[in-house]
């Protein structure tokens, strides 16, 4: 069994929903690029039973290594080397030249603040050079110390990686803590993973639920692969993870997908339909703009967000009022009286409008009811209108309804409108 891991995330701040977590996922992925298992992340307030709480747990699932984020700083809440100290049974004492470090960092604040009390910057420094006896030092980032901090001897238990919460810090100090000889004697058992992105589009998770069935029957060795879903922006993303011995399980169930599943995967080496549209307009040496409407400037803010996005990305026309369709796309007025501002013919002509607008090679328009309220029997909340379109006339369109609350309409029609254009670019029907 490969070395398993778990997080510890803390901060009442984070498990109130104040703060998003960036910690979590991001850990999550440098483990899973040294071959450790992730067993459990969890979330606890600044207190110190919550957080022993967490330790107790994890410690109780045999994992080998737990890495807590948070909690290192110079205030009464900041809890988390005493914690790690007292479960690991290590007291703690005053490292001097830890303290120096620290003082050295925190000076040019007394030069640029005047009026901050010295004591209380030497008690803030004191609390954060307090450390666990034979911890490992790292750094620090900011004025945080992160600590490496093993079971004393003759205890079972995990390793423990102390690190600060911010995201900034805490990545400096990764590849330190990784260095260390107790992160590597905890993870002696760690494996070599391979892992898999597959990207579905216009097909539900119970399909590939049935091909995994079929598979079980027709390939040997799949269960070697730990394989799961998540339908995420309209898309189906199906993630393999396996160890090399089980390549030939992998290369069958590839196989698979593609059999049955052909036109709906788009994506077999993980790449996004946005990299893939990214890719497409950049190799034709063609410029894209966009117009739209219910989706409020998203659409331009995944166009532009790949890497090199100005050689392609023309720019775009956000224009939700009728007046500004027509005045900044040229969308003429008669149209929309005759079949509404959520239409295809409209959106066919603010496709066309902003193409013309910018000069650019291509274009994509959408325009729909994304709510909340408004709506009607025939245009339903989440009823949007697409249409790409290149300058040799060529067009792509289609309107659909998509479920979902005002947010998931917008990110659901962002994906489906890149889906649209990425067909069109690649001479593809408008089938989803």
């Amino acid at each position: 069994m490969s070395a398993r891991a778990g997080i510890v995330i803390t901060g009442t701040e984070v498990l109130a929903g104040r703060v998003r977590d960036r910690n979590g996922p991001w850990l999550a992925d440098r483990l899973a690029e040294l071959g450790i298992e992730l067993a459990h992340i969890t979330i606890c307030a600044d207190r110190r039973e919550d957080l022993e709480a967490q330790l107790r747990f994890l410690a109780d699932e045999r994992v080998d290594l737990t890495i807590t984020s948070g909690g290192l700083g110079p205030t009464a809440d900041d809890l988390t080397a005493e914690v790690v100290a007292r479960f690991q049974g290590r007291a703690l004492y005053l490292d001097e030249e830890l303290e120096r470090r620290i003082a050295a960092i925190v000076e040019p604040l007394l030069k640029r603040w005047r009026g901050l009390d010295p004591e209380a910057i030497r008690t803030s420094t004191r609390k954060q050079a307090t450390i666990p006896e034979g911890a490992d030092v790292l750094g620090p980032a900011g004025t945080a110390p992160g600590l490496v901090v093993a079971p004393a001897n003759g205890r079972d238990g995990p390793t423990t990686v102390v690190l600060p919460g911010p995201p900034g810090e805490l990545h400096r100090l990764w590849p330190e803590a990784v260095e260390t000889a107790a992160f590597g004697a905890a993870t002696t058992g760690r494996s070599q993973f391979e892992h898999r992105m597959l990207r579905l589009m216009g097909i539900p998770e119970s399909e590939i639920a049935e091909t995994l069935r079929v598979g079980e029957e027709r390939i040997d060795g799949l269960d070697a692969l730990e394989v799961t879903t998540c339908l995420r922006r309209a898309e189906l993303e199906v993630a393999v993870r396996y160890e090399p011995s089980a390549q030939a399980a992998w290369e069958g169930l590839l196989a698979l997908v593609r059999e049955r599943h052909g036109p709906q995967l788009f994506s077999d080496d993980g790449t996004s339909v946005d990299g893939q549209v990214a890719a497409l307009l950049t190799d034709s040496s063609r410029t894209v703009a966009v117009a739209e409407s219910c989706t409020g400037g998203e659409m331009a803010g995944r166009m532009s967000a790949p890497a090199g996005a100005s050689a392609y990305f023309a720019g775009g026309v956000v224009a939700y009022a009728n007046e500004a369709k027509a005045r900044l796309l040229d969308v003429d007025p008669g149209l929309i009286e005759r079949h509404g501002a959520v239409s295809p013919p409209v959106a066919g002509a603010m496709a066309e409008g902003v193409l013309a607008r910018f000069g650019a090679d291509a274009a994509l328009a959408v325009t729909g009811v994304a709510g909340p309220g408004g709506g009607t029997e025939d245009k339903p909340v989440g009823y949007v209108c697409f249409a790409a379109r290149l300058a040799d006339g060529s067009e792509l369109a289609r309107d659909l309804v998509i479920p979902g609350e005002r947010p998931d309409v917008r990110d659901r029609s962002t994906t489906l409108g890149l889906h649209i254009l990425r067909r069109l670019l690649r001479g593809e029907s408008a089938d989803l």
